[in-house]
């Protein structure tokens, strides 16, 4: 919905940048799961260099992940991390409208 020079922005910032469906949605679910990552380590209380450790990963490439620079990760090395330090991932899928 357009009003003066704005406009309404859809679930998905990623999809509102011009991004097609699929990527869109991967690239959303990417950046929803680093950001939960990067919040279980707030909640861990450890440094990035023992959570890099944890995770199997270098310390340089769990800085990336920090810093939202999901392109380097794949949704299944971020399941990974997440498994690695202690957390699982639940799947849901529903039918689109």
């Amino acid at each position: 919905m357009k009003s003066g020079l704005f406009q309404a922005g859809s679930d998905n910032v990623f999809r509102d940048l011009g991004f097609p469906e699929d990527e869109a949605h991967n690239l959303l679910l990417r950046t929803d799961l680093s950001i939960r990552i990067r919040k279980a380590i707030d909640k861990l209380g450890i440094t990035q260099t023992e959570a890099a450790a944890r995770a199997g990963i270098s310390r340089p490439h769990l800085n990336d992940l920090v810093k939202g620079r999901t392109r380097r990760f794949t949704l299944d090395a971020l399941v990974n991390i997440a498994s690695k330090l202690g957390y699982s991932v639940e799947l849901k899928l529903k039918k689109v409208a």
